[in-house]
């Protein structure tokens, strides 16, 4: 949303030009959700206690987690509201990866909160059923995947890329959306997993979503694939302002969810962080390379 208006003000003022830079907007959209989440942060938690949105402990788990029963839950609204002001503000509204996963993002966020809902409402650990869950995760993916292939402009970006080994690059043709949707639920649902276990999944998030903002960075830049000989896929890098809102949202939520656990992302944030991990993975062509940075969700 601001990008149109610094390009216009940059023939006017020439320093603005350096808010068109992908580096600058990154950090700018990690600062501004970060900020965003610890000012909503506190009113956000009092407002969930007030609605006794809390969250429900599986008795199979240590006794333990027990005394975290009634912890406010749903804190994912919180972080999936500081992206999406992020991202709007900073992102380039135009760029189509941007816009897939931004939409897959939120896509999963409304099918989180859900499962959180039904779970509140029914005081039990289970929310929407395992059908139900794979069935709306899978149509949310295989629109993603579907538009990631439908929308290629050169082969490369539907190539299976072998880490390593720079001059193999694998034609997957129809496999890609195949391949794109087991990566996509596959992540969603291991960070879901993850954060399952005592809301773990904060810290390794922003990890992958770090090493992704730098991958979709140099895949998205010719200059830097060429010297690096890695695949370049034009626009992918524009990404990275997702992932930096991702990263900025992640420190501001860690400051509440530190131990003691004041609030927990619940499905709400977890389901949509791991499709949008997911989508970056495959839309920069690293899908093996996931397996290493996400080791943790693949464990």
């Amino acid at each position: 949303m601001l990008l149109p208006l610094f390009e216009y003000l940059s023939e006017f003022f020439g320093p603005f030009r350096v808010v068109e830079f992908l580096s600058t907007r990154a950090i700018l959209a990690t600062l501004t959700s970060l900020m965003f989440s610890l000012i909503l942060g506190p009113k956000f938690i009092n407002k969930m206690r007030d609605f006794q949105v809390g969250q429900v402990i599986r008795s199979e788990g240590p006794q333990s987690h027990l005394s975290k029963q009634g912890t406010p839950t749903m804190g994912g609204t919180l972080i999936l509201s500081s992206i999406f002001l992020s991202v709007i503000l900073w992102g380039d509204l135009e760029n189509r990866y941007l816009w897939v996963a931004f939409l897959t993002a939120m896509s999963f966020g409304v099918l989180g909160w859900i499962d959180d809902r039904l779970k509140i409402k029914h005081k039990s650990s289970d929310g929407l059923s395992p059908v139900n869950k794979i069935l709306w995760q899978s149509v949310i993916a295989i629109l993603a995947c579907s538009y990631l292939y439908l929308s290629q402009e050169s082969i490369s970006e539907t190539s299976l890329i072998v880490p390593f080994f720079k001059d193999v690059s694998i034609p997957l043709g129809l496999g890609f959306i195949l391949l794109s949707y087991l990566v996509v639920i596959g992540t969603s649902n291991a960070v879901n997993l993850t954060d399952g276990l005592d809301g773990l999944a904060t810290v390794p998030v922003m990890l992958v979503a770090l090493s992704f903002t730098l991958i979709a960075y140099v895949v998205g830049n010719i200059n830097f694939s060429n010297y690096l000989q890695l695949n370049y896929v034009p626009g992918v890098g524009e990404i990275t302002v997702l992932l930096g809102a991702i990263i900025g949202s992640g420190l501001g939520f860690l400051w509440f969810n530190a131990p003691p656990a004041m609030v927990f992302m619940g499905d709400t944030g977890s389901l949509s962080l791991g499709g949008v991990i997911g989508v970056t993975a495959s839309a920069s062509r690293h899908e093996l390379i996931l397996i290493i940075i996400g080791g943790l969700f693949v464990l």
